[in-house]
């Protein structure tokens, strides 16, 4: 039986789609009532209809490194639910393909903004407005290429490596309250990773030794896992989604 998260209230970012919105379905399905955010307001609303309506779930549009945006979903949050028990720092940007040293400065600032530095303030306002009196879980969305170099993924590789570090640093100082984890997918099955494997599907997928690429429900049951009590002695700790690939040497 999967583990309840019933009561409790969680804001997942970048959910209106992808892996965002299948954590916040796996949710639901546990019984916690949900925050999502995004860019657009359209889909939003739509994956608002797909989780049950606003007794289980409200939206919030915006940009992710947006201050204004982080405030008022958090303090929507509250208002709506009553309470802030669980992060889910999902959104991510890739918008430049290729090696470190070709990405402009501001290019990098606006990746790292986003990826890292966007986790950083989202918990922060998590933190002030509810877990630090009341405890809490955090999870971050990282990457396979955080852990190992990624040709072609250059400094989205290098934000992902720096918010997996950011959750150990976080899981040491923010214990014994609140406890901070991350995931670590490869390939995953969405519309952002489509470029990684679309119409050659069967070739990458061939690498994994299970055989198959990641789809959202994966990444869903882990982080319900790591936002329930049955992960209660686990913090600072990045889980890697990876279908065994990384058994073999490959991303």
């Amino acid at each position: 039986m999967a583990p309840s998260l019933k009561g409790r209230v969680a804001v997942v970012t970048g959910a209106s789609r992808g892996i965002g919105l299948g954590i916040a379905r796996e949710l639901v399905e546990r019984g916690a009532k949900v925050c999502v955010t995004a860019r657009n307001a359209e889909p939003l609303a739509e994956a608002v209809r797909e989780l049950g309506g606003p007794d289980h779930a409200i939206a919030v549009a915006g940009k992710a490194d947006d201050p204004a945006h982080q405030a008022e979903t958090v303090a929507r949050t509250i208002e709506t639910f009553g309470r802030l028990d669980h992060l889910v720092n999902n959104t991510g940007i890739n918008p430049v393909y290729g090696p470190v040293l070709d990405v402009s400065t501001e290019q990098a600032a606006k990746i790292l903004g986003v990826n890292l530095l966007a986790p950083i303030a989202w918990t922060k306002l998590a933190y002030d407005a509810w877990m630090r009196e009341h405890g809490g879980a955090v999870v971050n969305v990282a990457s396979l290429a955080g852990l190992r170099a990624a040709p072609g993924l250059g400094m989205y590789a290098v934000s992902k490596a720096a918010l997996i570090h950011l959750t150990a640093q976080l899981g040491f100082e923010l214990a014994p309250g609140i406890r901070v984890n991350a995931v670590a997918p490869a390939i995953v099955k969405t519309r952002f990773a489509e470029a990684l494997y679309d119409g050659r599907e069967e070739r990458v997928a061939a690498a994994y030794p299970l055989g198959r690429l990641g789809v959202p429900q994966d990444v869903a049951g882990a982080v319900a896992f790591l936002l329930s009590e049955e992960s209660a002695w686990i913090t600072g700790q990045t889980l890697t989604l990876d279908g065994g690939v990384s058994l073999v040497g490959g991303l």
